[in-house]
């Protein structure tokens, strides 16, 4: 274990890790106030041993870690990676390439969805984590031994989690099943920021292109004081609230004033001019009509006369997957299995490759009134037996 704080220690580091084939990598940050993740710790293992480095240390360069992030030849390993690549991205502009994540493989593996590190370290290295050190305050400096030993441990254990994972997913031709979801890991993407797509993560239960123009504006707007501020988007103002204000939709302080739920210290802050600036400049006359189809697309309802062959489907989708031994969203996801029954002639992940042969074909034949379920009272299993 080696704590590196200055440049020259982290290229030397990079070198010697620049002769792996594999590396486990975990990061220690704090978010809970801040729109950006601080990080506060980047542990790195490899077979010789492990190295920390400190993001906090004054001037340190980064570039040589950018390089080796880079390098195709060395494999990444990570557990539940996303926050720590956007780290890592945020800190280097570079998505690490190529990567492995052992909780999405492990949900190929029948250790069910989102395994923690703990359990997984549980199962595959029979170790109990010392986990009291999860929740200190890592931004604080000097980090005592106890911090070290625990952030060591983050990244030991999952390279001999990985090979044991690796092994079965490869004896057991399954290596191909996690590939999407290893390739939506590495999608940069994820990692950008598009403040004027942040409206597609608010709820809410309106078509209306107007409402869906207003919020886009509102959205955008809360996303880039967010960012300029690094604060959290709740911070500036609740998902609920910019939902009420998008629905009236006023014009000036009077009519804000009777949003459902607004605080008055909110429609007499600098927050209320802003948001009224952001709605008085919308013109009606120049809405974009492409957000209703957006927003459709993404919320994809059945009708319905579709929910009891939705709810078979999902039924037949479990007990396919209890047989393999995966998640079910490793098979199809609920918005997937839902354009199925909408669309069951367009192109869809479960009517090819792996996932055909584990539920699709079962799908197809159940809703060409081939296929029929049955209980089994000896077994106790739900049958599925093919006319």
């Amino acid at each position: 274990m080696t704590l590196i704080d200055t440049t020259k220690q982290l290229e030397k580091a990079c070198k010697i890790l620049k002769k792996q084939k594999t590396i486990a990598i975990d990061c220690e940050f704090i978010r809970e106030k801040t729109y950006y993740p601080i990080p506060c710790l980047i542990q790195i293992g490899y077979e010789g041993g492990s190295f920390l480095i400190d993001p906090l240390a004054n001037d340190i360069d980064f570039s040589s870690f950018a390089k080796l992030m880079q390098d195709k030849k060395i494999l990444k390993v990570f557990h539940s990676g996303r926050q720590d690549i956007e780290i890592i991205y945020n800190l280097t502009g570079i998505v690490p390439n190529p990567v492995f994540d052992t909780q999405i493989a492990a949900s190929a593996c029948g250790l069910g969805e989102s395994v923690s590190y703990e359990n997984l370290v549980r199962v595959y290295c029979n170790v109990e984590l010392d986990k009291s050190c999860r929740l200190t305050n890592w931004q604080l400096r000097p980090l005592t031994e106890e911090q070290l030993e625990y952030a060591t441990g983050d990244v030991t254990h999952l390279l001999e989690c990985y090979e044991k994972i690796s092994a079965y997913l490869t004896e057991n031709n399954r290596t191909s099943w996690i590939k999407e979801e290893l390739d939506d890991l590495n999608d940069i993407s994820h990692y950008q920021i598009e403040p004027e797509n942040s409206w597609q993560r608010i709820r809410h239960n309106s078509h209306s292109i107007l409402f869906l123009n207003v919020l886009k504006a509102l959205a955008s707007w809360r996303e880039k004081r967010a960012m300029k501020q690094n604060i959290s988007r709740q911070n500036v103002i609740k998902d609920d609230m910019l939902v009420n204000i998008a629905t009236v939709f006023p014009k000036n302080t009077e009519e804000l004033k009777s949003v459902r739920g607004i605080r008055q210290d909110i429609v007499k802050s600098v927050l209320a001019t802003e948001m009224l600036e952001v709605m008085q400049a919308i013109d009606v006359q120049k809405l974009d009509k492409t957000l209703n189809k957006q927003s459709k697309e993404k919320d994809i309802s059945l009708a319905p006369s579709q929910q009891s062959l939705y709810e078979i489907l999902r039924l037949l989708l479990k007990i396919q997957s209890n047989e393999v031994g995966v998640v079910p969203h490793l098979i199809s996801t609920e918005k997937n299995l839902r354009e199925y029954i909408k669309n069951p002639k367009s192109k869809n992940s479960i009517l090819s490759g792996w996932r055909y042969d584990v539920y699709g074909k079962y799908a197809e034949l159940f809703r060409q009134g081939k296929l029929y379920l049955s209980y089994c009272q000896e077994t106790h299993k739900i049958l599925i037996k093919e006319l």
